[in-house]
C-alpha cells in the first residue's frame, strides 16, 4: 500500500458520488417529463425514466516496473467506480387526463387511451438518495483530508 492509495481511494469515490449527485439532480428536474421525443410502436409519447448509477469496485493501476519487480503479490481493489447508468425499472405512474397532448391516443399493453404517463421518480426517494450521496461525498472529502494531514506529518518527520 502506498502513501497515495487512500487518496486516489477517496478521490475515486468523490468522483462516483458526484455523478451520483448529477443523476439525482437530473432525476428531480424531470420529474413531470411526459414526453421525451420519443414514441411507442403505437404512437404514444415515452415519459423520462429515473436514471441510476450502477458502482462497482476500481482494480489498481500497476506500472511496469512494480509488475517487473515482483512488488505486487496481490492485486487488491483500489476505490470504487461507475460503470453503468441505467434506467429505473419501476413502472410508470398512470393519470387519466384525455385532454393532455402527451395522453394515449392508442391502447396499448398496460395504458388505456387517455392515460398519461409520468416519470417513475418520485421526489422523497430522489430525496433520500440524495441525503445518503451527499453524505458519502463529506465522508470521503474527510477521508481525503485526513490522508494529507498524515502525508504532511510524515514528511515534517524528516525535518527534524
Amino acid at each position: 500500500m502506498g502513501l497515495f492509495t487512500g487518496m486516489n481511494i477517496s478521490s475515486s469515490a468523490l468522483t462516483a458520488q458526484k455523478l451520483r449527485l448529477d443523476l439525482i439532480a437530473n432525476n428531480v428536474a424531470n420529474i413531470n417529463t411526459t414526453n421525451t421525443g420519443k414514441t411507442t410502436s403505437s404512437g404514444n409519447p415515452i415519459p423520462y425514466s429515473r436514471e441510476l448509477a450502477v458502482f462497482s469496485v476500481r482494480s489498481p493501476e500497476t506500472s511496469f516496473a512494480s509488475l517487473f519487480q515482483g512488488a505486487q503479490q496481490e492485486l487488491s481493489s483500489e476505490g470504487v467506480q461507475v460503470t453503468n447508468v441505467i434506467e429505473g425499472g419501476t413502472p410508470f405512474r398512470l393519470e387519466y387526463d384525455p385532454n393532455s397532448p402527451d395522453a394515449a391516443k392508442v391502447a396499448e399493453q398496460g395504458i388505456p387511451v387517455g392515460y398519461v404517463r409520468y416519470p417513475n421518480v418520485t421526489l422523497v426517494e430522489e430525496m433520500t438518495d440524495m441525503i445518503s450521496a451527499s453524505r458519502s461525498y463529506e465522508a470521503n472529502v474527510t477521508v481525503l483530508n485526513a490522508s494529507k494531514t498524515m502525508a504532511s506529518k510524515a514528511l515534517e518527520i524528516g525535518k527534524g
